[in-house]
């Protein structure tokens, strides 16, 4: 196939900016996110998986907001479900190394819960590729409506808009292994989590119970011709509280990991691709929304800007339908100091 000439070139000056650009890619991290389904948000699964710990005396601040959306709604013989709304989610953290193994942090979530304004684009997206609709067409648009009652009691019921803090988390992290070589870099580190109930669970802005999550993580980054290619994984167990969500049906302990690639192929610039996993966090129910294992998928980039800030850009799919918001936007801007 004969291309235009100017194809060709644009193709050429691209290839040069990678290979000239690659020595100095952007190391491939984990997205700050996690599972905004109402009723897993409220727990201490941990957004911070990264196994990169900062050295003595560093520190960094990182604020994420994420925009879920989700409308799922199910009926069994002795069990219905409504989740519809749209769930906003501010997250200020902060991390300090206190040496060159150990760090501390804090995390402190803002969130607010609505109707929002999503249904008609996603609707409309969902038309255009063919996707089903789920029921979301049917129902009433931009309304907020949590619903679940078992055997014929009503369990959960909100209807209005709330917003405020959630529950704050204390972080912890602890280097176990890392090795550079020129720019190939390889890290293991020992994370924790103590989520603290300082949200309004009745607003589903926390669960009002104490959570601990124990988890590993590690990371692969290696140069190549082309740029820096990375791998990242995490595994761990999470303890929660019965609080006072469904306490009569919690799973208080739940398995969570996640699993990531990327590439970079400039000193500003990396596509990276993530899925998060987690065992399922209520028991005596065959809802897909309460009693099965949840599954993200998180796709998205990294660009590296001036002064040392970083911005990651993602977008997240229940890929194990109904487990997770029907899609998440994902923005983080962070900064090392």
């Amino acid at each position: 196939m004969n291309l235009p000439f100017s194809f060709r070139l644009l193709i050429m000056a691209f290839v040069s900016a990678v290979w000239a650009n690659s020595a100095f890619a952007v190391e491939i991290t984990p997205f700050r996110t996690t599972n905004l389904n109402p009723l897993i948000q409220i727990y201490g699964l941990p957004s911070e998986t990264s196994s990169t710990v900062l050295a003595a005396g560093s520190s960094q601040l990182q604020l994420t907001q994420d925009i879920a959306s989700l409308y799922s709604t199910k009926s069994t013989a002795n069990e219905h479900i409504l989740l519809d709304g749209e769930l906003y989610r501010w997250t200020l953290a902060g991390r300090y190394g206190i040496t060159d193994r150990l760090e501390l942090g804090l995390e402190l979530p803002v969130t607010l819960q609505g109707g929002g304004f999503l249904d008609g684009f996603i609707m409309d997206w969902h038309r255009a590729f063919g996707l089903p609709q789920g029921g979301r067409d049917t129902a009433p648009k931009n309304k907020l409506r949590y619903y679940y009652s078992r055997n014929g009691v009503k369990q959960l019921d909100m209807s209005h808009a709330s917003g405020g803090i959630g529950d704050l988390s204390i972080l912890g992290a602890y280097r176990l292994f890392e090795q550079q070589i020129d720019t190939d870099h390889d890290t293991l580190a020992l994370r924790s989590q103590l989520k603290l109930p300082t949200g309004d669970s009745a607003s589903l802005r926390g669960s009002g119970g104490v959570d601990i999550a124990l988890f590993l993580s590690g990371a692969m980054n290696r140069r190549t011709e082309w740029g820096t290619l990375g791998l990242f994984a995490s595994v761990g167990g999470l303890y929660t509280s019965d609080g006072d969500i469904l306490k009569n049906q919690r799973e208080n302990f739940v398995g969570f990991g996640n699993a990531g690639l990327g590439w970079s192929p400039a000193d500003w610039l990396s596509f990276k691709v993530q899925c998060s996993l987690t065992s399922a966090f209520y028991n005596q129910s065959s809802l897909s929304e309460l009693g099965k294992a949840t599954a993200l998928l998180t796709t998205g980039g990294t660009l590296k800007l001036p002064g040392n800030y970083q911005l990651d850009i993602a977008v997240g799919e229940d890929i194990a339908v109904a487990t997770a918001p029907d899609v998440t936007f994902h923005l983080g801007l962070s900064r090392k100091f």
